[in-house]
């Protein structure tokens, strides 16, 4: 046996420090290094094995392995980083990490150290790491650990559900920063309730190009005077959007069919006296829009929903079909209804069947929580213009 390395003299070469870069092992050749290096970790000493532990990466990374060769190196690879210290983990993560054909089991095994030092490297960079295991770690390591995570390339959704309800306010704030993370609905609520009272946290997620309108909108609603100029400075065409669907109304606008008709005081006194009763309900909403009743449509919406009936107006008219679609989950109407609806303010009560998909889409995406707190937005916005609508109650859900 070598003293140096503690294996066969005949191996000792493929061991040797000097050992030039170039040429690929066979899988016999392998094999024998392999066993070699087995050895080594079962006879020889410390400083032998962290020898053996670095040409063994050495070969690794310079080499071209099929899988079952690359599982073998894993296995060799993985006893010895048991074996090792800190300060040489910490250096074989860095080196795994920029490996695109590193071992998984010994990725995995760096990733899910307790040192943040030796699992930060592999964390941030290394592209072997699968979201199950990204998920794994960041439910069950450091405030370090999910920072890592948070400043990876890419980020799935399932990891970054985790990072958002775990992570303290710099993980956060670092993953709402990362333009490669990606976000499901409920992860985008969880940022929004968390950025209530965080002014950093608030802007950085008004910046993000894939926040959908709706998430937007009730960002802004919590946010401050300071995070909303801020916001409007750098997402001028979203806030235009935003301000459009709730600018005051400076007076008052006529309805399609005349709200000082007579017809209309009759269906306000209909409609108010079925609401007095506790029997204005969805299925009178309904019911109203398949007759193509538009005025008590409008006023039993303006009282469920205490917004003044102009706004109610505008929102089954408009062509942006967002508001009535918000406000119909708010009132955790159906999706029937809801189309009834969209008949009753579409030109000539048409609408493309393409149109119609989207708008089922989009109303199946939206959430009753976002959508409430939306309408709360609507009506702090409004509060005292809705004169036409009577006693504007609470939200009222049927």
């Amino acid at each position: 046996m070598s003293e140096e390395f503690g294996v066969a003299p005949a191996q000792a070469g493929w061991l040797a420090k000097e050992r030039p870069r170039t040429g690929v092992i066979d899988m016999n050749g392998a094999k024998t290094l392999l066993q070699d290096l087995d050895d080594a970790i079962a006879r020889g000493t410390d400083e032998s094995r962290a020898r053996a532990l670095w040409h063994a990466t050495d070969i690794l990374i310079t080499g071209r392995y099929s899988d079952d060769e690359i599982s073998m190196f894993g296995e060799v690879i993985g006893r010895l980083a048991d074996e090792i210290e800190v300060a040489a983990r910490t250096q074989l993560s860095e080196l795994m990490a920029a490996c695109d054909h590193a071992p998984l089991n010994v990725i995995e095994k760096l990733a899910l150290d307790d040192e943040i030092a030796v699992a930060g490297p592999v964390l941030r960079d290394s592209t072997r790491l699968d979201e199950k295991m990204l998920v794994e770690s960041a439910l069950t390591k450091s405030q370090s650990h999910l920072l890592a995570i948070a400043q990876r390339k890419s980020i799935g959704e399932a990891v970054t559900d985790v990072l958002v309800k775990r992570g303290d306010q710099e993980v956060v704030t670092s993953v709402a920063r990362n333009e490669g993370a990606r976000f499901s609905g409920s992860g985008l609520l969880h940022m929004v309730r968390r950025a209530e009272g965080d002014s950093i946290l608030a802007e950085q997620l008004g910046l993000r190009k894939d926040v959908p309108r709706h998430i937007f909108q009730q960002l802004i609603s919590k946010a401050s005077e300071d995070v909303r100029r801020r916001l409007e400075s750098e997402r001028p065409e979203m806030m235009a959007q935003i301000q459009s669907s709730v600018t005051e109304v400076t007076g008052d606008l006529q309805s399609k069919f005349g709200p000082s008709s007579r017809s209309y005081f009759v269906a306000k006194r209909v409609v108010t006296t079925q609401y007095r009763q506790g029997n204005l309900n969805q299925d009178s909403i309904s019911n109203y829009a398949r007759q193509h009743r538009f005025d008590e449509v409008q006023i039993g919406l303006s009282l469920l929903s205490a917004l003044p009936v102009d706004v109610i107006e505008r929102a089954l008219m408009d062509r942006n079909r967002e508001m009535i679609l918000v406000l119909c989950k708010a009132l955790n109407f159906s999706w029937d209804t809801t189309m009834s609806l969209l008949f009753l303010g579409a030109k000539d009560h048409l609408i493309t069947a393409r149109e119609l998909q989207d708008n089922e889409r989009e109303f199946s995406r939206l959430k009753i929580e976002t959508s409430r707190s939306i309408l709360k937005f609507y009506q702090s916005r409004k509060t005292g213009a809705g004169a036409d609508a009577g006693r504007q109650p609470e939200l009222q859900v049927h």
